[in-house]
């Protein structure tokens, strides 16, 4: 029981993290979704790839709102600091995630639903932007003192944020092709195949420019891919997420419909880890003084023993509902038409 105490902060760190891969994997195919139909002339096509995501895309909230509920609990110092932070592109976020909504719903019920469709697509583009200038801001290091973010509400807006934006959006409109191409057929499946391939090629490069810069400003990344013990995981994790990329393009000229999901899967698995592990115990770069460790922003024990026997109840049931809700959602989408959340 002792060492399950004393290692409580990684506990909930590794039980967050779950929550961040999943939302990640779910919201980003339905947001890729979304920036792809600006690009499509069709309507019909539109309904399609909307529909598609009718079963998802609500749902995809909840995992977000579960995810700002357990940061404030178990690590109620980075929660503090953050919104503080980041609170313009954090108000982007949840403004875009309103009007797609909104545009979703509107859309089943207009008699001009090409207006709602682009509208969707643009709250989709919003959101993902949002997301982007926020890790973009959180990674380029904050200035915090005595646990208290002393920094500018603009300090995120830096060329490395401009850099993380961008290979956010090229890795959303990646996994939304792939998600379409698993889920889809004809002319939408087509388009997917066409926007994978090249959305992978520009996420690609953009990631080696991101770990190039993020070397260059954490020596610990450096440290733990040269230095043991970290030399003998670290470098592995990159390289479980280099072989899923190569896998990925493999699979695309190979026409497969559910592979190029899974290893766009597996590339996000494995550069989280990878991350995670390159910058742990850090929680919050600092650009001015020390850094927030995983402990330092974590809550009492007794809160963190409360919280994680709530869990032990709650997640199964999550599980299981999600599963089931995949299950029941599962074929393909072929009717160029949806109905609204709620009907």
């Amino acid at each position: 029981m002792g060492a399950i105490e004393s290692h409580l902060p990684e506990i909930w760190l590794f039980i967050i993290g779950f929550f961040l891969l999943y939302y990640a994997i779910n919201d980003g195919a339905d947001l890729g979704v979304g920036i792809i139909s600006l690009a499509t002339p069709d309507e019909r096509e539109r309904s399609i790839m909307m529909g598609s995501i009718g079963s998802i895309w609500a749902d995809n909230q909840t995992w977000l709102v579960l995810l700002g509920g357990m940061l404030f609990g178990a690590f109620p110092v980075f929660y503090s600091v953050i919104l503080p932070a980041l609170y313009i592109p954090v108000l982007l976020m949840l403004s875009g995630l309103g009007f797609r909504g909104v545009a979703f719903v509107f859309r089943a019920n207009s008699r001009h639903p090409a207006i709602w469709s682009r509208c969707f697509g643009v709250g989709s583009l919003i959101v993902t932007l949002a997301q982007g200038f926020a890790l973009g801001g959180l990674l380029s290091g904050l200035d915090v003192q005595q646990d208290v973010f002393r920094g500018s509400v603009t300090g995120w807006i830096n060329p490395f944020s401009f850099l993380i934006a961008l290979g956010v959006l090229c890795g959303y409109v990646m996994l939304g092709a792939n998600y379409l191409i698993f889920k889809t057929v004809g002319p939408v499946q087509a388009r997917g195949y066409r926007y994978s391939l090249t959305a992978s090629l520009l996420t690609l490069g953009v990631s080696l420019l991101v770990h190039v810069f993020i070397d260059a400003r954490y020596p610990q990344m450096v440290r733990k891919l040269t230095t043991p013990p970290d030399i003998y995981y670290v470098p592995v994790v990159m390289v479980l997420a280099a072989f899923c990329f190569v896998m990925l393009f493999v699979s695309l000229l190979r026409k497969r419909e559910l592979a190029p999901l899974l290893w766009n899967a597996g590339i996000i698995l494995f550069s989280f880890i990878g991350l995670s592990l390159g910058m742990y115990p850090d929680m919050i770069p600092n650009v001015i003084s020390s850094p927030v460790t995983v402990h330092a922003a974590a809550a009492s024990k007794d809160t963190l023993e409360f919280m994680l026997e709530a869990m032990t109840v709650t997640l199964p049931v999550i599980l299981i509902y999600t599963i089931y809700k995949h299950w029941v959602f599962r074929g393909k989408t072929v009717e160029a038409s949806y109905h609204g959340e709620g009907e």
